[in-house]
């Protein structure tokens, strides 16, 4: 099965657990860029609770398309990410194991937002060992064939009711709070399990 899904910074769970069972991720590369939606932010579990990192764009983006929106680098949210991740996640148990990985992405400073979530992609699914053929749409199309599973803007902070359709959250230990948080970027899940991260994901996928 195919999967055709937008570019996110620093994924969710549920965003993976929606590309488990596909053999082929379509990156949608032609379409407009989206305000407050996972293109430019994810949210990780911190000290005081769940906090959003996101990415500052410069200018204006009403109609551009999402291949050319430039990155802010003037403001020091890379900085501000890092110790936030640094502090989250310092103490977990695999921290050590992938954050160099990370640094290395972010810190290479791409110009556009969707180079950086396409690196991050990659490395995310490098973590997890999946082998998925990762491509980018040749050109935007409003439908599919229905061997393709379009996923386009279904993973939307705003829309989290339609999450159940492909993400039923298995829990896991998480290095902040006696409650557990669902759906936060890979890197709370990854940092907290490491090479279980796979397993976990697979199991709060909803089988279609």
């Amino acid at each position: 099965m195919k999967v055709l899904i937008e570019s996110h910074y620093l994924p969710s769970i549920a965003f993976f657990s929606a590309l488990s069972s596909s053999t082929e991720v379509i990156i949608e590369r032609h379409e407009h860029f989206m305000k407050q939606t996972y293109r430019n932010r994810c949210h990780i579990n911190t000290s005081h609770g769940v906090e959003q990192l996101t990415v500052p764009l410069t200018g204006k983006h009403g109609k551009n398309f999402i291949t050319d929106i430039r990155i802010d680098y003037t403001q020091k949210w890379l900085t501000n990410h890092w110790r936030t991740i640094q502090s989250a996640y310092g103490k977990a148990p695999f921290f050590e194991h992938y954050v160099d990985d990370l640094e290395k992405v972010l810190f290479k400073k791409y110009e556009f937002l969707y180079d950086l979530n396409i690196q991050l992609l990659s490395m995310c699914l490098a973590w997890l060992k999946w082998n998925v053929v990762v491509s980018e749409s040749l050109s935007y199309e409003k439908e599919y064939p229905s061997t393709t599973m379009d996923l386009r803007s279904l993973i939307n902070p705003k829309k989290t009711e339609l999450l159940a359709k492909f993400y039923n959250p298995s829990e896991y230990t998480q290095v902040f709070g006696n409650t557990f948080v669902s759906n936060m970027s890979l890197i709370d899940l990854i940092f907290c399990e490491g090479p279980v991260a796979s397993k976990i994901i697979r199991a709060s996928a909803v089988e279609k």
